[in-house]
């Protein structure tokens, strides 16, 4: 924590839109990959397809993830994957959760 003791809770630098566990575990997810498959997200992060295309539209909005679309052979597919703004604000928001818990 800071050494001022007035100084404000560490709580109030976490990120809003990755305190909401859905979009935290979407973000912890493509943090730890170039890119994945929407299938493969919704899949692991336990969601229906309406639900993970919710969230990753806010993601999108905040310029944490970039949507992929196109063909795998004949097959339309979607990627996910994490821009650096995303990369940043989610490494930021671990430090936070780190500094809090220690």
């Amino acid at each position: 924590m800071a050494d001022r003791p007035d100084a404000p809770h560490p709580r109030h630098r976490l990120d809003p839109l990755l305190q909401r566990p859905v979009p935290f575990s979407i973000a912890a997810l493509l943090a730890a990959a170039d890119e994945a498959e929407f299938a493969f997200v919704r899949d692991a992060v336990e969601l229906s397809d309406s639900a993970l295309s919710k969230q990753a539209a806010a993601l999108e909005a905040a310029g944490y993830v970039t949507v992929r679309k196109g063909y795998l052979g004949r097959v339309p597919r979607t990627w996910l994957s994490m821009t650096s703004k995303g990369r940043a604000a989610f490494a930021v928001h671990l430090d936070v959760l780190r500094e809090i818990a220690g």
